[in-house]
């Protein structure tokens, strides 16, 4: 098992053991309301290899419980903890390549950045730069800026180190 998949597998299965109280009290009071469309909302999503499948999310965006009722997808191997963000199939640039060699992921460099004032394109180069360079120090560096970008603000400064020319 590659280092990436074990860390999804271990920290996703952990971060969803400690979230399932809150998912389920919160698609409980959603049940109650009687939401029309069902609990969960459904989306058809391009994946690893471009193999579509479909996300399902608890629209719940207090506690940021939209974000944590993904992490069955993370355990399924369906979505890493850190990846591009996952488009809609048929959605502007979900058919580039680049896309393709990488599962989508729950936080990512353009997740981060997701309410600042970004230029239209520089989420998707934010992505691609990410694809691009993707490795473990990276990754576990997303993971440690995100609680501060959920609930802080903090971590939405975060770009990719330009390398400088020798």
């Amino acid at each position: 098992m590659q280092p990436k998949r074990l860390l999804d597998l271990t920290l996703g299965s952990a971060l969803l053991a400690l979230a399932a109280p809150a998912l389920a009290t919160a698609a409980a009071l959603r049940t109650l309301r009687r939401p029309p469309g069902g609990v969960l909302a459904r989306e058809t999503v391009t994946g690893l290899h471009g193999r579509p499948f479909t996300l399902c999310t608890l629209p719940v965006r207090r506690l940021r419980l939209d974000a944590l009722s993904r992490l069955p997808h993370v355990v399924r191997g369906e979505m890493s903890l850190v990846g591009p963000a996952p488009l809609p199939t048929g959605a502007p640039g979900a058919d580039a390549h680049w896309r393709h060699l990488v599962r989508p992921g729950l936080t990512g460099p353009a997740q981060l950045r997701r309410g600042s004032t970004l230029p239209w394109d520089e989420p998707q180069l934010l992505d691609q730069h990410y694809v691009e360079h993707h490795g473990m120090g990276l990754d576990a560096t997303l993971l440690l800026r995100t609680p501060a970008a959920l609930f802080g603000g903090a971590g939405r400064r975060w770009r990719p180190r330009r390398r400088r020319k020798r």
